[in-house]
């Protein structure tokens, strides 16, 4: 079952909830109220285990969580459109006989308000408009709207908030709630559904793990009796049992100490975690350096072949880190660390591969050096925090950045002095 944490305010996330019956009973939806749009942060925080998707009544939530998590995958928000705050002036030309004339607004961008009013096409009375963002304060708005009223300056107020709304209402000032319509919440759910049944498809990839005990004819030759072989096998396989418990798959002896594991992609990107802690066990029992590679695939086939891909690719790194290739050739290096770095094996755009050839680098490693960048969120670095974040010798780094930077795809940026003695280093961006 999928389960989705809808989050904002209460009637918002009620309302949400009652339009959104026709998913069946393969997906629940969670409710997550707050009174103050500033808990949205607590919430996801502190339930994000809990949910499969974040939906949200509205953009400011949806801003304040992905601060939080870092990452929007997960997360839908519904869109408020001009169809929305054309009704709020309907509302007001109807009940006050007058069409968008001295009213106070608030809106998170004005030059979407802007937009929507030039689109009118009418003439238009006095606007008073205030921006708000996630760091804004609702009594602001609140006296923003009511000390305008007060002075006459207004006729009316238009709100984005909830809480907002229902003390201008109590003020005795004329508000109108400004929310999505029943045709963006639909449409919302829509895109919602879309998302789910993507999420669907990938948890259900094939996901074949291989970990490779490395130097294992040295650990056979070390072995002074065959049975300490065997008792090492039968630990290193308890193991491997345990983990493959958790991931509900089926394991695979290769021989000479490879494993293979059988499983599902949501089973192992739950279970990531437990994959690292094997495949340490395993390296600490077996005193030697041990390689894990991860594949996703539609098929059995496709997935042993990326598993295999990132088997070596993780060979090839001295920390041995777990590499995972997905469906699509996007390699994920640190698997289950915090610092994932995550790349694609493809590049596409003939003008970079011919700049590339020039400078005799190989398009992935251009590509890792710019998800590193983005990553980080780096507007400049060093060879050195290139060498250090992508496990290679300076030396090394020195040279394709300089082959990068001759072909104009990095650009020479000033100068750091990382210390009182020695030269200082090269600052460099992309281009």
């Amino acid at each position: 079952m999928y389960k989705i944490g809808v989050v904002g305010p209460k009637t918002s996330v009620e309302r949400m909830i009652s339009m959104a019956e026709g998913f069946g009973e393969e997906v629940e939806f969670i409710p997550f109220p707050y009174a103050e749009f500033q808990e949205t942060r607590q919430i996801v925080s502190q339930h994000d285990h809990e949910v499969n998707v974040w939906l949200f009544t509205g953009k400011l939530p949806y801003m304040i969580a992905k601060k939080v998590l870092d990452s929007d995958e997960h997360m839908i928000y519904t869109q408020h459109t001009e169809a929305s705050l054309y009704k709020c002036f309907l509302n007001m030309a109807f009940s006050q006989g007058s069409f968008v004339d001295d009213v106070s607004i608030d809106e998170l961008a004005t030059n979407e308000l802007n937009e929507t009013m030039d689109q009118l096409n009418l003439p238009l009375g006095k606007l008073f408009v205030k921006t708000y963002d996630v760091d804004t304060n609702a009594d602001d708005l609140f006296h923003f709207h009511l000390d305008l009223w007060k002075k006459d300056k207004t006729k009316g107020a238009i709100t984005c908030f909830e809480g907002v709304y229902q003390q201008l209402k109590t003020a005795g000032v004329p508000v109108y709630w400004y929310t999505p319509s029943r045709l963006e919440i639909r449409q919302t759910l829509r895109v919602l559904a879309e998302k789910v049944r993507t999420f669907y498809f990938k948890d259900t990839q094939i996901g074949v793990t291989i970990i490779d005990i490395e130097s294992f004819d040295k650990i056979k030759q070390k072995a002074k009796r065959p049975y300490d072989l065997q008792y090492l096998e039968l630990d290193l396989k308890k193991t491997l049992i345990r983990l493959c418990d958790t991931l509900d798959g089926s394991l695979m002896e290769k021989g000479n100490g490879r494993y293979v594991i059988f499983s599902t992609r949501g089973a192992i990107e739950r279970g990531i975690g437990l994959v690292k802690e094997a495949v340490e066990q395993i390296a600490l029992h077996s005193e030697t350096p041990v390689a894990a590679g991860i594949g996703y695939g539609e098929t059995v086939f496709s997935a042993e072949v990326n598993a295999l891909r990132a088997i070596q690719h993780a060979k090839e790194k001295s920390d041995r880190d777990i590499i995972i290739v997905q469906e699509d050739g996007t390699v994920v290096e640190s698997a289950g660390n915090e610092e994932e770095l995550v790349y694609s094996n493809l590049m596409n755009d003939e003008k970079v591969l011919n700049q590339l050839k020039k400078a005799n680098v190989s398009f992935k490693a251009f590509n890792k050096i710019v998800a590193l960048v983005k990553t980080r969120g780096w507007t400049s670095f060093t060879t050195g925090d290139l060498a250090a974040h992508l496990g290679l010798e300076e030396r090394n780094t020195r040279r394709i950045v300089a082959s990068l930077s001759d072909v104009g795809l990095l650009v020479y940026n000033g100068e750091k002095s990382l210390s009182t003695r020695g030269r200082p280093s090269k600052m460099y961006r992309l281009s």
